[in-house]
């Protein structure tokens, strides 16, 4: 199903989740401040969610590169 450029791209971007979800880079985001009247923890956590569910369906949905004209890969 994905194979090559797509799968390592879905790779990518597992890992890059399990980064920007774990303990330490979370902490950067712990802060008494507001956003748009909205704490800045869950609002961060928001935004990236957002923007991995976005590149997720960014790589699913993109149509397959057209084969070369000379039937070679």
């Amino acid at each position: 199903m994905f194979q090559g450029l797509d799968a390592q791209r879905l790779v990518a971007l597992f890992v890059a989740s399990v980064l920007l979800f774990n303990f330490p880079l979370l902490a950067l985001w712990d802060h008494d401040a507001r956003v748009f009247g909205l704490p800045l923890f869950p609002a961060a956590l928001f935004v990236i969610w957002a923007l991995l569910i976005a590149a997720l369906a960014w790589v699913v949905e993109r149509t397959p590169e057209a084969p070369a004209p000379d039937g070679t890969d």
